[in-house]
């Protein structure tokens, strides 16, 4: 069989690139249903795009890497597709998107796209062999033990990154870079849970809380969670892309700021009340409950002195804690790193030294923040190859 185009990978990326490239265009995935990370996603409704989408929001190597395709296919651009096809939809909070339904409206969108495009869309199937030959590539593609030669002029590899494997996510994306000579960066989980060996929070695992969370110069400000492992919430994953291993986090549970200001002004009008139950008025009653084991909460805010207050104040501000790693692929979010941006051409995700080879979506060594950042990637890198080669 020959086709214009393959796309190994009917995720975001893939199911984007398919459902816009030109000619004759076979799509391929080992799964049984095309979209799966994006069947799961935001509680299975779908945060599809961030209303404030900027480069600044990506890590890679390369931080300018991603502005081209980002620029040419915009969070309005997915916004005005998702119109067209009468997907609603709201703002949750921090310019995040989701569908009102499910996220199964998205899948289906983009599988109807594909399907007005004329893409062939071949499901549990997998790609045994490939090979670089003078008319493009030539592929082994096996279903159900059955084998079939297929060749493409060019060929795109849209299989992400190995986060979720229970899922299917695999390094097979990482498999042909190297078969093509292609630099890899290292991988790591990303937007991920952080784990401690104690479990020093089993206790008050359940309990969630506005902070703000600072990994190496990153910090973020939105809710914290306290499980069985360690922490969790947007906070947490966001720091976790900037952590490595053996590094500290910081936690500030009074993000608002003026906390020593607010317990003298407590002290003046409630000043025979006991500093916890004081302290519960501005965070969980567990949570104090377990700080009072870690340092000295005892007596009533009137024996508190301001430097007492003040030293409270801090420990709150600047509470420095040492995770043991992470949650692993097992649950992380996204991959952090990838394919190597300096072998793309960051207009056309094309690798420079094999001509009508495409790497697009989370393969590639660009990862966003939490909140609809990777799926717009994911739209525009598959948009930045689908136009390389002819859409319109």
């Amino acid at each position: 069989m020959e086709y214009d185009i393959a796309i190994i990978g009917a995720g975001a990326a893939g199911m984007m690139c398919a459902a816009h490239a030109p000619g004759r265009v076979l799509i391929v995935d080992h799964a049984k249903a095309p979209g799966e990370k994006i069947r799961i996603s935001g509680g299975g409704r779908c945060n599809f795009t961030n209303l404030h989408c900027a480069p600044g929001a990506f890590l890679s190597e390369n931080p300018h890497f991603a502005k081209s395709a980002l620029a040419r296919y915009t969070q309005w651009d997915f916004i005005d597709l998702v119109d067209r096809y009468g997907i609603a939809w709201h703002e949750k909070t921090l310019g995040q998107l989701f569908c009102d339904n499910s996220a199964k409206d998205i899948i289906a969108m983009l599988h109807r796209l594909m399907q007005e495009n004329g893409a062939e869309l071949h499901l549990q199937t997998s790609v045994s062999s490939f090979a670089k030959i003078r008319e493009g590539f030539s592929l082994t593609l096996e279903q159900d033990g059955r084998q079939q030669q297929v060749q493409a002029r060019s060929l795109v590899i849209a299989t992400g990154g190995k986060s979720i494997p229970k899922m299917g996510a695999t390094g097979f994306a990482y498999e042909v870079a190297g078969h093509f000579g292609l630099r890899v960066t290292e991988t790591r989980p990303a937007l991920v849970p952080f784990t401690f060996s104690d479990q020093r929070f089993a206790g008050i695992s359940g309990v969630s809380t506005p902070a703000r969370v600072q990994a190496g110069d990153a910090s973020f400000d939105e809710a914290l969670l306290f499980t069985h492992r360690g922490l969790s919430g947007p906070a947490v994953l966001q720091a976790s892309s900037y952590w490595r291993e053996g590094e500290t986090v910081k936690v500030n549970l009074t993000p608002a700021g003026r906390f020593t200001d607010a317990l003298r002004e407590k002290r003046q009008a409630s000043g025979r009340r006991n500093l916890t139950t004081e302290l519960a008025t501005f965070l969980p009653a567990r949570l104090v409950d377990f700080l009072a084991g870690e340092m000295d909460l005892s007596g009533n805010l009137a024996d508190q002195s301001d430097q007492r207050l003040t030293d409270i104040a801090n420990h709150l501000e600047r509470w420095t804690l040492h995770p043991s790693g992470t949650e692993g692929y097992r649950t992380a979010e996204v991959t952090l790193g990838g394919i190597d941006t300096d072998v793309l051409s960051s207009r056309t995700m094309e690798a420079r030294s094999v001509p009508g080879l495409y790497f697009i979506g989370e393969a590639v060594d660009v990862t966003g923040w939490l909140g609809g950042y990777n799926f717009q990637w994911a739209w525009a890198s598959g948009m930045a190859a689908a136009r390389a080669m002819g859409a319109p």
